[in-house]
């Protein structure tokens, strides 16, 4: 679906300008994102074409710490459960044995394992904004990464989002994307999933064909700036023409087609089936979305979400943590290897930081129905790239792995680190609220992790 020029009859924003289409491509208009806007932020404010991104994997449902990354191997055994650690390629740094190509990586691996914090309850808007559920926000909410990202920043090329989202929705609302907050519909993240990636093209309508309706719409905007008094018409030429950029290139959809990946990387990957969600919530298991963000950071977004899998495992009849860890564990294990190998590969390693987590961690005692249930008293995540010291652990948890006793990590430091990744200073960046007040990105004057500086 294509429409240009588009202009209601009825209603107006607030400013007495009509609402009016620039450019729609599909559910690219559903879905909020209004790319001359971001371009706009861009031009305002001066922003550079920085190269610097984050892909940021949510697990959905909280994983599991004390049997991936923080092993406890001489506690009990309702604690430790049947995994073991095994040495990686770091003296010291050791991970669970059912990570055999993450172990060999791990000088390129950050595990954290001391964040404390968390919400109690599954809720993905702690993970996606950084900011405690619990304490009072602005009217609208706080935006999500990715939302603050495009509106600090703007995009990096002329036709790429700088936000994408390749989250699949869940049948559980709270494991969800919170939205934009009070930035506004505008900075709704591209969201290629679904229909939208074959509506990105131009269904018979040729090039010369769409540049004669540029011009038309060019000669409308021509008439209602002669008859606009404020003078808010001018200039949007400019960026018309900057998102008209976004349907006449092929970087954006070549970046989406993994038929023109090299199918021994999309094999180095794995696969899985976007239609299949865990336990019928959650999200799927689908590796090639981690793919997907690597092709769609080189091709200019500058944040990149993605949910993955389920990890809400409680146990029960034949469906106890441990069964399921055995079937997850070595596709997680393919995947985010494959996406570390690749950003290294491709010298991508210190532009791009990749962040894992989920929305807390797990008891330390396995239930009577095989499960450990939710712990947001200790939390998680592994990071990797960001031009940060790697190789290294963070932080420690007590002999049974239910409480922080060295260097605990709080979730405002974690997103401060990304954002000063990104180039982006938290202690002086701002975004203004609807009451003209201005926000800082971060909670408590945050400071990024010294240890990755």
């Amino acid at each position: 679906m294509l429409s240009l020029g588009g202009r209601t009859t009825r209603g107006g924003f607030c400013d007495g300008l009509s609402r009016r289409n620039f450019l729609r491509i599909g559910a690219l208009g559903t879905a909020g994102l209004t790319l001359p806007g971001l371009l706009r932020a861009e031009s305002d404010r001066g922003i550079g074409r920085s190269n610097k991104s984050v892909i940021m994997i949510y697990l959905v449902g909280g994983p599991p710490h004390q049997d991936m990354w923080d092993l406890k191997p001489d506690a009990p055994k309702e604690i430790a459960g049947p995994w073991r650690p095994v040495a990686s390629n770091v003296p010291g740094l050791e991970l669970c044995e059912a990570f055999p190509l993450l172990s060999g990586m791990a000088d390129k691996l950050v595990p954290i394992r001391s964040i404390v914090g968390s919400q109690s309850a599954h809720d993905a808007i702690q993970v996606f904004n950084g900011h405690d559920p619990k304490k009072a926000k602005p009217t609208g909410g706080w935006p999500q990464f990715g939302s603050a990202v495009s509106r600090v920043m703007g995009a990096a090329s002329e036709t790429t989002p700088p936000f994408v989202s390749l989250c699949y929705e869940c049948t559980h609302g709270p494991y969800n994307e919170p939205g934009p907050g009070f930035l506004g519909a505008s900075y709704n993240p591209f969201r290629p999933t679904g229909p939208t990636r074959d509506d990105m093209v131009l269904n018979g309508v040729t090039l010369d064909r769409l540049g004669d309706r540029k011009n038309l719409l060019s000669s409308f905007d021509r008439f209602r700036r002669e008859a606009d008094a404020t003078g808010m018409m001018d200039g949007l030429d400019t960026f018309t023409e900057q998102a008209m950029g976004l349907l006449t290139s092929s970087r954006l959809a070549d970046a989406l087609d993994l038929s023109k990946e090299d199918p021994k990387v999309v094999a180095r990957y794995g696969t899985g089936d976007p239609t299949k969600h865990m336990d019928g919530n959650g999200a799927p298991r689908v590796p090639q979305s981690l793919l997907l963000a690597r092709r769609l950071v080189e091709a200019g977004a500058r944040v990149v979400t993605l949910n993955y899998s389920k990890w809400d495992w409680h146990g029960g009849p034949n469906n106890s943590i441990f069964k399921r860890e055995a079937e997850d564990f070595p596709v997680f294990d393919q995947c985010v290897s494959a996406l570390v190998e690749d950003l290294h590969e491709r010298g991508l390693a210190d532009d791009c930081t990749v962040i894992v987590w989920g929305e807390f961690g797990r008891t330390p005692k396995i239930s009577a129905k095989v499960g450990r249930d939710h712990w947001p008293r200790l939390n998680s995540a592994l990071l990797a790239g960001g031009g940060m010291k790697t190789g290294q652990v963070i932080g420690a948890s007590d002999r049974l792995g239910g409480e922080a006793v060295s260097r605990p990590v709080t979730i405002p430091e974690v997103y401060a680190t990304l954002y000063r990744n990104l180039g982006i200073d938290p202690s002086t960046a701002t975004i203004t609220d609807l009451s003209g007040r201005p926000q800082y990105l971060v909670e408590d004057h945050a400071k990024p992790l010294p240890e990755l500086v």
